[in-house]
């Protein structure tokens, strides 16, 4: 019934439709006037590359704001799922945005877009707390070369099942009777044919889960807060990454409070050649977009800094490349 079995911590390994998927866990201090840290905080990190967790919180390639200053993607899409705290987003299409408790951006980077992900420390009194998934989804030939796109999936319209002693928020797919597919229109996730479904699981003590068993997918279970669980009666004791025969029925029992990832799909079955922030299906194609890159800078970058923030005001929004501006509705 288990494929495959590994303990987790930041980067998780993925199976096909799917090709990475990273959990940040930061417990920033309060914030400074440029919503960054006190250089107080930089001794002893590897500043420009700070992935490994002192005091609690690292910067990434942040040189005073956490986060991810402005990078190129082709050929595969993004999802980033902050479940506390907040991402800036700035892309050389013009878009921006400020997202985070429990929004989601989708974002295709299709024939290349360069953005930043920003993690400001918006809160000057007291901790900032960051916690969120990014998701890497493959796109098939078809569409690697389609227009970069991204959509919001604020958190008050992600559905949201609560049964005894189970929450479930669906992200992208389906459980029982709830159906969500708002991927964006080139995604392989917008088409339910292809089985793509995200579900971020709780579950209380002696509470149960319980999954239909399907054909043709990939099934990946990453228990990432937990006690024990028994996963088809067998026990699992620690935060663990599982690869799961798809065709059995799925049984969960929790022996204590756990919070686990479910990520499954389809395989879009197309060979897979990657450099970095490039997916592509062949090594040529690397080398062009890499050609592409060099010569356009899909657009080049129009913000007056590389790792763009949109000031200290606590406010969730998304602007999109033709101006028009979407706020979550209260």
């Amino acid at each position: 019934m288990i494929k495959q079995s590994a303990p987790i911590d930041f980067h998780w390994p993925t199976q096909e439709p799917f090709l990475f998927c990273a959990h940040h866990y930061d417990h920033y201090p309060a914030g400074n006037q440029n919503l960054g840290l006190d250089p107080v905080h930089f001794a002893g990190r590897q500043m420009g590359a700070d992935f490994q967790v002192k005091d609690g919180f690292r910067l990434y390639h942040g040189a005073e704001v956490p986060g991810f200053p402005v990078h190129p993607h082709r050929g595969f899409e993004t999802i980033t799922i902050v479940r506390k705290g907040y991402a800036d987003h700035a892309d050389s299409l013009g878009a921006a945005g400020r997202y985070g408790e429990g929004d989601v951006q989708w974002m295709t980077a299709g024939a290349g877009v360069q953005h930043s992900e920003m993690f400001p420390l918006l809160n000057k009194d007291k901790e900032n707390t960051l916690e969120l998934f990014q998701i890497w989804l493959n796109l098939p030939k078809k569409n690697k070369m389609v227009s970069p796109d991204f959509k919001m999936l604020w958190a008050n319209t992600i559905p949201k099942i609560n049964k005894d002693k189970l929450e479930i928020s669906i992200i992208s797919g389906e459980y029982g009777d709830t159906k969500f597919y708002q991927a964006p229109k080139n995604s392989w996730a917008a088409d339910p044919e292809n089985q793509v479904n995200l579900l971020l699981v709780k579950l209380k003590k002696n509470g149960v889960f319980e999954y239909p068993s399907k054909s043709q997918v990939n099934r990946s279970l990453y228990f990432f807060e937990m006690g024990q669980v028994e996963v088809n009666q067998e026990l699992i004791s620690q935060k663990r990454a599982l690869f799961v025969e798809p065709d059995i029925k799925l049984k969960i029992k929790a022996l204590a409070d756990c919070e686990f990832l479910l990520m499954e799909g389809k395989p879009i079955g197309e060979p897979v050649v990657q450099q970095g922030p490039f997916v592509m299906n062949t090594r040529q194609e690397i080398i062009q977009t890499i050609r592409d890159y060099q010569q356009t800078q899909f657009g080049g970058w129009k913000w007056q800094r590389n790792d763009m923030v949109h000031g200290d005001k606590i406010e969730r929004f998304a602007k999109y490349p033709d101006g028009r501006i979407e706020r979550p509705m209260t």
